[in-house]
């Protein structure tokens, strides 16, 4: 399958089950059900979904039994960036070229829909849907509660955060991605390793080609900042900068960084040697990881 297949079929896939568990703006609290489907229901790549579905196959898992996982990372991610676009955050405007959530509703309805997200991702990774394996089932939710948690995204958050103020080293820089972009990313892997009740060797080669590809990502992330075009993008560009905060490019500069996004990416790919062809989806994604204009 080719990639751009198999991220439509993910996207396609997860859109079907995020329409299923979201409210619709039919009651008095419609404004937040309205707010909750505008953030969750948007343009994006899908990639954490997708993750999800390929891993997931790799141990013969259908895609329709991960789907119910892939949606709850999916509300997670949507919560994040509606709560990272807001004022006393980030900052922004816009998300995926259109209005961010405060924007097209208003903050406090912002801060609502994040929660309501994010109460929303536990209760479907719990149902019963996710799975008939009860045990699978906590595992999952455990692990989502650390990688989203004080010790992974809000954590990363926290970080990006005092970067304003206070300068960081390449170690901090790498460490506070690791949290904010690649925790959940990590977890998308696992989540697919749960589900098919892989082995530790499984495990831990996935968790390495998460950990590649998240750094590979953020790395292009920030070269995208630079020296991408806002319109495809779909957000403003230069806010780091703007703001004070150290990126990639500032510690390894522009042809270093996409040198070390490159080197990551093809080292994600290496790390998938012991599935053989049933992980060339996820050896594509890296490349795609560091091609990608948006």
């Amino acid at each position: 399958m080719t990639l751009h297949r198999a991220m439509a079929a993910a996207a396609a896939l997860v859109e079907r089950e995020l329409d299923h568990w979201l409210p619709h703006a039919d009651t008095v609290e419609g404004r937040l059900h309205a707010a909750m489907r505008y953030a969750a229901l948007g343009p994006g790549k899908r990639m954490r979904p997708l993750l999800v579905v390929e891993t997931a196959r790799l141990f013969g898992v259908a895609a329709e039994r991960a789907a119910p996982a892939a949606a709850a990372i999916e509300l997670v991610h949507a919560y994040s960036l509606v709560h990272d676009d807001l004022p006393c955050m980030d900052d922004d405007d816009l998300r995926r070229g259109r209005a961010t959530v405060h924007r097209a509703f208003d903050e406090a309805t912002a801060v609502l829909t994040g929660d309501a997200l994010l109460t929303l991702a536990f209760e479907v990774m719990g149902d019963v849907s996710a799975g008939p394996d009860a045990a699978a089932r906590c595992e999952l939710v455990v692990g989502l509660a650390r990688a989203a948690g004080a010790n992974g995204m809000v954590a990363g958050q926290a970080i990006d955060l005092a970067a304003e103020t206070a300068e960081i080293d390449l170690i901090e820089t790498r460490r506070l991605q690791a949290l904010k972009t690649g925790a959940l990313i990590g977890f998308s892997c696992e989540a697919g390793a749960i589900l098919g009740r892989a082995d530790l060797p499984a495990r831990k080669a996935l968790a390495a080609y998460a950990a590649d590809l998240g750094l590979s990502f953020q790395i292009t992330d920030d070269v995208l900042d630079l020296e991408g075009d806002e319109a495809a993008v779909g957000k403003k560009l230069r806010k780091d900068r703007k703001a004070g905060k150290v990126t990639f490019v500032d510690h390894l500069g522009l042809d270093g960084a996409k040198r070390e996004a490159q080197q990551l990416a093809q080292a994600a790919a290496g790390r998938l040697a012991s599935f053989g062809e049933r992980a060339d989806v996820l050896r594509k994604l890296a490349a795609f990881v560091v091609s990608r204009r948006s």
